[in-house]
């Protein structure tokens, strides 16, 4: 009542007034009147906390006489005269006598007052001493933590203005009390990426504090950097209940933030090294181990990467020290849709690049180049020309990074990095891990490109040393097929033949040389020749493997598998002899395919043991397939299953040209990257 509003003489109602401040309160200021006697005739409730006395007991009575010792009555009467007598107010301490008896310091202000009759009062203000020194005490002390505290704080009003803010949070924040007080929250903290206003508001409506919250931010006094923030809000209120404002503490922790960052990406480092180990170089293919260190660098490392190899170290050349360096794109791998994956070099073309590319200069100086913040001309430098350029512009490229894939000593190529969600810019350690990685890939890509090259010397020497197969054949018609291993290291040891013999016949053979690669394929070339040999001499099978089986002892290191069929359309018989060989399949007309029952004898090379020849007949219609392990073998699966598996194939092919028949075959056994050669021969017996 009456502390909301109050009405003028006229009977308006005045403005309405805030609520009391409690300082008073804190004070307990008591307020005495005393006449031009010295007679007391006002009396607070307060002053009878300070001084013991009740009004009735003071009101009347002379103030000296109640409240101050007989020592010190002249001295106050004397102050007493000065006031009444001047416009001169005064202010000091001085002990009192409480009702109790004992004596206390109050401080005192005393003013001179005149009524309307002109008559002269003396107002005293007064307060114990003790409290008016807490409460001093404890504002010097609050000033003082707050001007010297090394925690950054603020002090804003109901309407989140700055009322105040301490030099530690100039420091932290690079932004001064003057540019903040009279200034919106909303206004200043516009640099943060959530809407501090919102929670600041949210704490004052409802009182609760927010206590320690990290937030990451960069500052306008270093926009370049991450720092890290402790931060608490809290409301202020008087102790009355009344809300004053809000206060924010700030303390920088951005030393154990980045401390704690370089940790994690310290162990996303090591992670991202592991597991480029595990990964890159699965194959002994060089587009899919640049496609896999590709994808291993984003998007931890880059928002984009390209893996391009000099064309010069595909081929075995020298690449030459000037001019452009011709790179051939093996793969570009991009963590979301832009222009950026648009402007690299589509993979599996030839792009050249100038001598001032700085793609051209990390290889050329088999270093790393790091532009941490790009500009046009830089991007210029890294496209292969303006309309790339552009391209990387427009996606927002602000950080680029290339690193040499190294080798042996010999540069392959370059791992190029850019950056556009990613803010941060490529940096020194950046750089060490992409070269890190660059130089394992780069030796998995060393060792595939070697691979390759023995691979295509090894098939080269393979296919030159497989026959053509005759166009004609007396009562018999061919088909082969022969496919080399999805690895360089198994290629080399398998063939076929189909040789026209005397009186009509036709010598088939199929044979699989243990081991790999080119001398698998040269003892291949060996054993076929003679072969040959045998068969135009018309030697019986079993004789022929026999006089194989001697040959092969004096190639070194050399064991072979080998059938040995001799067709004869005359007598519709065919004569086989294995030497260690899976049996074949033959399928006569109108029946399910099956394998046949034979000898399997031993292996060409073991020596000593006698072979054995069956006769099965041959007519025509009839189909005889010869292969080698490498169609039916395989780690996972039984040999029998398999074996079921080329039966069902070759049953369901019945009727079909011989060539579909191969195809279909090998379509069904032959799993994509086979782990071994292949050799499958197909005869039918016609009229």
């Amino acid at each position: 009542m009456g502390t909301e509003s109050s009405r003028t003489g006229d009977g308006r109602s005045a403005a309405p007034t805030a609520p009391p401040s409690g300082l008073l309160d804190l004070l307990s200021v008591a307020a005495v009147v005393l006449n031009a006697d010295g007679q007391v005739v006002f009396w607070s409730p307060k002053a009878e906390e300070l001084f013991g006395y009740t009004a009735a007991e003071a009101l009347g009575q002379h103030a000296a006489a109640l409240t101050v010792h007989e020592e010190d009555r002249d001295r106050v009467i004397g102050l007493f005269a000065e006031v009444m007598e001047s416009d001169t107010d005064w202010a000091g301490v001085f002990p009192v006598r409480h009702k109790d008896g004992t004596t206390r310091l109050v401080e005192f202000r005393n003013m001179r007052l005149l009524d309307e009759l002109g008559d002269v009062y003396t107002l005293g203000l007064a307060a114990d001493r003790a409290s008016v020194a807490r409460v001093e005490r404890d504002a010097a002390l609050a000033m003082r933590l707050v001007s010297q505290s090394p925690v950054g704080l603020a002090i804003l009003d109901p309407d989140l203005r700055y009322v105040a803010v301490n030099p530690a949070l100039e420091r932290i924040t690079g932004q001064s009390a003057a540019d903040r007080l009279g200034r919106s929250a909303g206004e200043i903290l516009t640099y943060l990426n959530t809407d501090p206003e919102a929670r600041l508001r949210r704490v004052l409506e409802t009182g609760e504090s927010v206590v320690n919250r990290e937030i990451v931010c960069r500052p306008p006094n270093d926009p370049d950097h991450e720092h890290a923030w402790s931060v608490s809000y809290y409301r202020l209120e008087d102790s009355a209940g009344k809300v004053l404002g809000l206060a924010y503490s700030v303390i920088d922790v951005t030393e154990r933030h980045r401390a704690t960052v370089e940790a994690a990406r310290g162990r996303q480092r090591l992670a991202l090294i592991a597991e480029a180990s595990a990964c890159v170089g699965s194959t002994l293919d060089v587009v899919s181990t640049a496609r896999e260190l590709a994808e291993i660098v984003v998007p931890v490392l880059a928002d984009v990467a390209a893996v391009d190899v000099l064309d010069s170290a595909l081929d075995g050349r020298a690449e030459p020290d000037e001019g452009p360096a011709v790179f051939r794109a093996l793969a570009v791998n991009s963590a979301h849709t832009s222009d950026a994956a648009r402007a690299a070099d589509p993979p599996g073309g030839l792009a050249g690049y100038d001598s001032d590319r700085l793609i051209t200069q990390c290889v050329r100086t088999r270093k790393p180049v790091v532009v941490p913040h790009t500009t046009r001309e830089d991007l210029e430098r890294i496209a292969r020309h303006g309309e790339a350029a552009a391209l990387l512009e427009s996606a927002g490229v602000h950080s680029y990074l290339a690193v040499p894939l190294m080798a042996r000593g010999e540069v392959l190529g370059a791992l190029d990095l850019v950056r556009t969600r990613n803010p941060a810019p490529f940096d020194d350690d950046d750089a060490f891990l992409a070269w890190e990685l660059a130089a394992r890939a780069a030796v998995c890509i060393d060792n595939a490109r070697g691979y390759q090259a023995q691979r295509h010397a090894a098939l080269t020497l393979q296919r030159s040393l497989l026959p053509e197969l005759p166009s004609h054949l007396p009562g018999l018609e061919v088909a082969c097929r022969y496919q080399p291993a999805g690895a360089t290291s198994e290629i080399g040891g398998d063939w076929y033949d189909a040789i026209p013999l005397r009186g009509d016949k036709t010598a088939l053979v199929v044979g699989d040389v243990m081991g790999s690669g080119i001398n698998a394929a040269a003892a291949m070339g060996q054993l076929r020749s003679a072969a040959r040999a045998f068969a135009e001499l018309d030697l019986a099978p079993a004789e022929a493997l026999h006089h194989l089986d001697h040959l092969t002892e004096g190639i070194e290191q050399t064991i072979a598998t080998c059938i040995y069929c001799v067709c004869d359309p005359h007598s519709a018989r065919c004569e086989i002899c294995l030497a260690g060989h899976l049996p074949p399949v033959l399928r006569c007309a109108g029946s399910a395919a099956r394998l046949l029952d034979l000898p399997t004898g031993a292996p060409l090379g073991v020596g000593g043991v006698p072979f054995e020849a069956a006769t099965v007949a041959f007519h025509p219609g009839d189909e005889l397939a010869l292969y080698t392990d490498g169609l039916v073998e395989t780690r996972s699966e039984p040999i029998d299953a398999r074996l079921d598996v080329l039966l069902d194939a070759f049953t369901t092919t019945r009727g079909r040209e011989l060539e579909d028949t191969c195809d279909r075959v090998l379509e069904i056994l032959r799993r994509p990257g086979g782990e071994d050669d292949v050799a499958l021969l197909i005869a039918r017996a016609r009229p």
